[in-house]
């Protein structure tokens, strides 16, 4: 019999953060990506090599710290690989972007077969004191490690750069109209380039926090879908970075809640419970697309379209 008494709102909460900071992590990423105007369908490819190469530098040097920079660094070298396939060769974004996430996933279970079963070193929560101390709010609010507040600084981070910054201005403008852009003086595969570069290294953060904190141990495809709900949250979000913020909460409610209600004893299925995060997903995504003109107007508008400089 279901015991929804053993479910504590205040740990469930704080639990959730948890849970959303990998799929924010890779969202604000890839919303940077798109607002450049490249779509790279490659995050769940990125993450996953995230995940490996920071748990293999966090194992071998000790440091998670280490190995979260190792993570960063790997997955921005992958997405450098996508960058000069759909900007210098000019491939098409989505079968690249594609190839990537299979490269991704080939490649990082090549990488970790000498290292499933070993724990990783582990990430302490951040020490704030007496705020830690304070009801139900320093519970939820300052019990964290230090990327979960990462996470949240990227959030804010990007929002102020995309709108009060210059080269945030830039960005938004080749996203809009690359020939306008190029017209205009700018160096438009060097800034999309950046922008996917960035991603990658977002992307792998993510990665690398579910491999060294939340599980904390590799396994092979460990993101298990994640870099895809990543990219759903950037269309859920309107491409608007505070909207990113809530749907990866969001949908990291969803995860935490079901696992447990599984825990309660619910006597739905487990794999409806399961499979309950994905379906809302699908379903959050295409109460959106039905309005199609409005999804539109929120997109960049040479959002996945190939730039060749005619000059």
């Amino acid at each position: 019999m279901m015991d929804l008494s053993s479910i504590n709102p205040v740990v469930l909460v704080a639990s959730l953060m948890v849970a959303a900071t990998p799929i924010l992590l890779a969202a604000i990423g890839e919303l940077i990506v798109e607002k450049s105007g490249v779509l790279n369908l490659g995050v769940e490819g990125m993450m996953i090599t995230g995940a490996i190469c920071g748990f293999i530098i966090a194992v071998e040097s000790g440091s998670p710290v280490i190995g979260f920079f190792a993570a960063a660094l790997g997955a921005a070298l992958l997405s450098s690989i996508f960058g000069f396939l759909t900007l210098v060769l000019l491939s098409n974004q989505v079968a690249t972007g594609l190839a990537l996430t299979l490269f991704g996933l080939g490649l990082s279970a090549l990488m970790g077969q000498g290292y499933i079963g070993i724990k990783a070193p582990t990430t302490s929560p951040l020490n704030f004191g007496v705020l830690g101390d304070i009801p139900l709010i320093g519970r939820i609010l300052f019990s964290h490690d230090w990327m979960v507040y990462l996470s949240l600084a990227l959030i804010a981070g990007t929002w102020a750069f995309l709108k009060f910054t210059r080269a945030g201005l830039v960005l938004r403008a080749v996203g809009e109209s690359h020939d306008a852009a190029h017209a205009l003086g700018y160096k438009v595969i060097r800034i999309r380039l950046l922008a996917i570069m960035f991603g990658g290294a977002c992307a792998g953060l993510g990665g690398a926090y579910l491999s060294l904190v939340r599980v904390p141990q590799w396994t092979e495809g460990m993101t298990a879908g994640a870099g895809w709900i990543a990219l759903a949250i950037v269309v859920f979000a309107s491409w608007k970075p505070w909207r990113v913020l809530l749907g990866a909460y969001l949908f990291g409610g969803i995860t935490v809640l079901q696992l447990n209600l599984q825990a309660a004893g619910a006597t739905i299925p487990v794999e409806l419970l399961s499979m309950s995060p994905y379906i809302i997903t699908i379903l959050v995504l295409v109460i959106i697309s039905a309005d199609r003109r409005r999804a539109a107007l929120s997109a960049p508008a040479d959002l996945g379209k190939p730039f060749h400089a005619t000059s």
